[in-house]
């Protein structure tokens, strides 16, 4: 069940980057930038918790 809410966080996550790049983008080269790279540490955390998570839970 925790693998289920982990994988739902990280797919809201992306879809959320993702949707912010279609809202706005008339941002400037630098800001879009910004949000990729914070948007690629983000999905870089969340795997990373979500294979603690399996660690844990075998």
């Amino acid at each position: 069940m925790r693998s289920r809410f982990l994988s739902g966080v990280t797919a809201g996550a992306i879809i959320g980057a993702t949707a912010s790049m279609l809202i706005a983008p008339k941002l400037d080269r630098g800001t879009r930038r910004k949000v990729r790279r914070t948007g690629r540490n983000m999905m870089h955390a969340a795997g990373d918790m979500y294979e603690g998570m399996k660690g844990i839970l075998r």
